[in-house]
């Protein structure tokens, strides 16, 4: 790639690290965005504050859709680098701006080089961190006529130089639950009067362990987390209730619904056996995502095309989730994790972090990697859409 695509690349990454906005809220991201795209194709707005644009033939055999996410984090950058936030409390601490300024200038490069036989649909999706974005989208229609699909994100946890393709779960289903314990206070001297909510809570979370070490197979990887224990205030008081927050991470929708059955299992017989009474409410924010195992050697076979490429991990797999995995859900489609980390020049900071940043030449790779899947696509994707 030459210097001064790497340099549009950095420029516009630049611009839109300073205007990180919120799920649903990125208003000036989405202008911005369409300002750009309305150069060489028509934006759609989708999702509120989403778009899309269409390149090539409306009539194409094959339609491919490349996918990048929108949404900053409501953390506060600690950075004095002369592109950091401009908005108080708001940062895009991992690196959604690296994925929305490397599907623009693929986007623009298909446009001037279109695929033989194929329609390249450019999604700009909203609402990826709180989850609900990619569900809106295609509540809209962006799936409509649509073979497959291919999504990136860049991975700090990876080296530069390194993608991971991985079969199967690639990222984890994300849920959220929250079990709430009534049991009946009284004074901390006479527990015998009461149905202690803090003993029952105790006795819950550690039964939780138990849904991952004995009731899912070893193969299988499952966490359950308890990250918040309320109860109480004062120091000789039982109080009435007590509360507790946790997340489930599983790589596929079996496990999701087995380890929502045991956790609902446990929690009442907890309940009885304190004498209290526990409600579950179980909150999915996004589901796992699964590569379609034939997408994901068609990009794999797309890597030849490229340059700057070091390694290709098959089986890297984070508990970390996305909710491109409802696209995949849809149609055959493919996640790939791009390495961004760089031990030597510090870059190393985890996604999340109010200091993370990323090795620039993640960009040009992002952007190349979209024009190689978008190049393999149209000469080996008929038999995924056939499929």
């Amino acid at each position: 790639m030459s210097g001064d695509l790497r340099g549009e690349l950095v420029s516009l990454q630049r611009e839109l690290h300073r205007i990180p906005e919120l799920f649903f809220r990125e208003k000036e991201t989405g202008r911005f965005l369409q300002n750009i795209l309305g150069g060489f194709s028509t934006p759609v707005p989708i999702a509120r504050t989403g778009c899309y644009v269409d390149l090539g033939p409306a009539d194409a055999e094959l339609t491919l859709l490349l996918r990048a996410d929108m949404d900053g984090l409501p953390i506060t950058e600690e950075s004095e680098l002369p592109w950091r936030s401009t908005l108080p409390g708001q940062m895009h601490a991992c690196g959604h701006d690296a994925h929305m300024a490397a599907l623009v200038v693929a986007g623009r490069l298909l446009s001037q080089a279109p695929p033989h036989g194929l329609r390249v649909r450019l999604l700009f999706q909203p609402a990826e961190e709180a989850g609900g974005g990619a569900q809106a989208c295609i509540d809209a229609g962006v799936l409509d006529g649509v073979d497959a699909a291919f999504g990136i994100h860049i991975w700090n946890e990876l080296p530069i130089g390194t993608v991971a393709l991985t079969h199967g779960g690639i990222m984890a289903g994300v849920v959220e639950f929250t079990c709430t314990i009534q049991g009946r206070g009284g004074h901390g001297a006479i527990p015998h009067r009461t149905a202690d909510p803090v003993v029952a809570a105790a006795q819950l979370v550690t039964a939780l362990q138990t849904i991952a070490s004995r009731f899912t197979s070893p193969l299988e990887p499952v966490v359950v987390s308890v990250g918040s224990i309320h109860a109480g205030d004062a120091f000789n008081v039982i109080p009435d209730s007590a509360e507790l927050k946790g997340t489930v991470r599983t790589f596929s929708l079996a496990e999701q619904d087995a380890v929502e059955a045991h956790l609902r299992a446990i929690a009442n017989g907890v309940g009885i056996a304190t004498d209290t009474r526990i409600n579950v409410e179980w909150s999915v924010h996004a589901i796992p995502t699964v590569n379609d195992p034939a997408m994901c050697e068609l990009v794999r076979k797309s890597l030849d095309r490229m340059t700057g490429l070091k390694k290709v991990l098959t089986d890297y797999r984070t508990m970390a989730g996305e909710d491109f995995g409802e696209l995949a859900r849809k149609v055959p489609a493919c996640f790939a994790l791009v390495g961004s980390g760089n031990a030597d020049k510090g870059l190393t900071e985890p996604h999340h972090s109010p200091r993370f940043a990323f090795d620039d030449d993640v960009l040009t790779l992002a952007c190349d990697l979209h024009r190689a899947v978008a190049a393999e696509f149209a000469e080996t994707g008929e038999y995924l859409a056939e499929g």
